[in-house]
């Protein structure tokens, strides 16, 4: 973070200062909300959780090397007392991204949104100093705190943000004003909440809304609901996608023998070749997507396509592709689950495992609302018209669901089974796994499947990471 002095801060957040001897004393390192996280000269947010008071360890932090808390209460150590601590972090970062100038780039999207930050963070960073969102910390928390991390050296700003209903995008780039909106795709992530996909789209939307008239509002051409949000904002428009009307466009897209995206990428300035070192035809819209960013910025095409071939996976549990000793590729995509995102896993899974035989061990996609039952049910039957070579299902209700929609398409009987829990799992897949298998592991981030794919390769002891 930039230095500030504790009086600058409060007075930045509208608040109090308290047992602070020396109000000139400067917060230099992070902003943090974890204890445990605090380096010296950091200031601590103390927020109230369901479980756990971060009042309660404000002692701790200052001890820890705080120079501060930012605090809704006195705490007994040098304190900086607000109404509400999460106004306070945000009313901070606005304060911080306003007097550094960076280039902001803002993305979001149904699915795809943290490989795609990803890509334009590792794309970016080969032209200027760029600071990113960390994993998938992209709410009204995460994002001021990604964003307080910037310092003077900092260029380009890359944040990623997520909704959960109307309002929340316009929330975050109050917060954060974006010169670049980047919107992925549309789809049924949380349409449970949001009610259906006329309303996701509409808080989608509020980012390329939020754009000055000299801004770029980077638009998927390949989606109807993303590419309709042009009329909605006063910014630039380009377009991508593998439309012949994209701006930044794909052609003779192929996958390689392993299942790794290559295609001949076109932008306005010129045109390359890609080979990308992820897994799954779904990351060529998010290289597109970071393409069209890098483009705005002023890169050259074979600058992007060079980038791009040479970015990997940042995140954990994102298509993390592991080769056991004995010939077992485990693919945990365990993160999250949606319609969409399951879909392009199974697909990669397919491209993978030609000529090899393939395990999709899912679970629950959450958030579906009314849509579950079709949505799981779809999934299973994909599975089959994939030639997957054995589905397993794990969980309750939404996990029969899957293992029926299968056997219903295919008749599988023994190709499609349902357990119970992710042991049930561990222990079915230790017995059957044979080498050169191919096994993805994918549901939304409530069911923990991570536990499985970590317990397979466990269970082999040392394994080669690609």
């Amino acid at each position: 973070m930039i230095a500030l002095s504790l009086a600058e801060i409060a007075s930045v957040v509208g608040g109090q200062t308290h047992d602070i001897p020396d109000p000139s004393a400067q917060v230099h390192g992070p902003v943090v909300i974890d204890s445990r996280q605090v380096k010296d000269g950091s200031l601590f947010a103390a927020f109230v959780g369901e479980r756990v008071d971060g009042h309660d360890y404000a002692d701790q932090a200052v001890r820890a090397g705080a120079v501060a808390v930012l605090a809704q209460r006195p705490v007994g150590v040098p304190a900086i007392i607000v109404e509400d601590v999460q106004t306070a972090l945000g009313a901070l970062a606005r304060h911080v991204v306003r007097r550094l100038g960076a280039t902001l780039v803002a993305l979001t999207g149904s699915a795809g949104k943290t490989s795609t930050k990803d890509l334009i963070a590792q794309v970016l960073q080969r032209k200027a100093p760029t600071v990113f969102t960390p994993g998938s910390l992209n709410n009204e928390i995460g994002l001021p705190l990604t964003a307080l991390t910037a310092t003077e050296e900092t260029k380009f700003l890359v944040l990623e943000m997520g909704a959960r209903g109307i309002g929340h995008i316009s929330y975050l780039t109050d917060l954060t004003p974006p010169q670049i909106g980047l919107v992925l795709n549309v789809g049924s992530a949380h349409i449970g909440e949001f009610g259906g996909r006329e309303q996701i789209a509409q808080a989608k939307g509020e980012l390329v809304e939020a754009l000055p008239e000299e801004g770029a509002a980077i638009l998927n051409a390949d989606d109807p609901l993303v590419r309709a949000m042009a009329s909605r904002t006063k910014a630039k428009v380009l377009l991508f996608g593998e439309s012949g009307e994209a701006d930044v466009r794909a052609e003779n897209v192929r996958l390689t023998d392993s299942g790794q995206p290559a295609f001949l990428l076109h932008t306005p300035s010129g045109a390359s070749e890609v080979t990308m070192r992820l897994y799954g035809e779904h990351h060529v819209s998010n290289a597109l997507a970071a393409a069209a960013v890098a483009h705005e910025l002023g890169m050259s095409a074979s600058e992007i396509a060079t980038a791009l071939s040479e970015a990997g996976s940042l995140s954990r549990w994102r298509m993390e592709v592991t080769e056991r000793p004995d010939g077992v590729t485990i693919v945990n995509d365990a993160y999250n689950a949606n319609p969409e995102s399951m879909r392009a896993a199974l697909r990669a899974l397919a491209a993978m495992g030609k000529g090899r035989r393939t395990w999709a061990v899912l679970g629950k996609m959450a958030e579906l609302g009314d849509e579950a039952l079709a949505e799981h049910d779809a999934v299973g039957r994909l599975a089959v018209r994939l030639n997957v070579g054995k589905l397993v299902a794990v969980g309750g209700r939404e996990a029969s669901w899957l293992q029926l929609g299968a056997y219903n398409e295919g008749s599988w009987g023994e190709e499609s089974v349902h357990v119970s829990d992710a042991q049930a799992a561990v222990d079915l897949l230790r017995s059957e796994l044979r080498p050169g298998d191919v096994v993805l592991v994918k549901a939304s981030r409530s069911v923990g499947l991570e536990s499985v794919a970590q317990a397979l390769l466990d269970a082999e002891g040392e394994v080669a990471a690609r």
